[in-house]
This record gives C-alpha cells, sequence and structure tokens, in this order.
C-alpha cells in the first residue's frame, strides 16, 4: 500500500497535531474522490450493438490514418 511507506518515518509529539492528522484521515476516507484510470470501454453483446458502433466509427473522420 502507498500509505505504508509515508506512515513507516512520520513521527508526530503534539496531540493536537496527532488527533487532526487522524481526523484528516478519517474524513478523507469517508469521502474519497476517486477517478476512472482508463476510459469507459463499452462491452457489444449483440449483433446490433456492434452494427451501431461501427456505424458511428464510420461517421467520425479518423485523423489517425496515414494514407
Amino acid at each position: 500500500m502507498a500509505t505504508s511507506s509515508i506512515l513507516t518515518e512520520l513521527v508526530i509529539e503534539d496531540p493536537k497535531k496527532a488527533e487532526a492528522f487522524i481526523n484528516a484521515l478519517e474524513l478523507s476516507s469517508q469521502d474519497p474522490v476517486c477517478s476512472p484510470s482508463a476510459p469507459f470501454i463499452p462491452i457489444l453483446d449483440s449483433v446490433e450493438e456492434i452494427r451501431r458502433f461501427l456505424e458511428r466509427k464510420k461517421s467520425k473522420p479518423m485523423y489517425w490514418q496515414i494514407s
């Protein structure tokens, strides 16, 4: 885990600062802000879904193609 390496060198001598740190950890765990690491990839289950997907691909210009 990423926090295990961070917390091995952590020394808080002031009780008020330790309490503030613990409160911050608790608050961050209650409302985590997560974002997907990869874009959504649709799973196409039927022939009709595949056709619709390919039709959309045909209508959009593909600038990455080399002619």
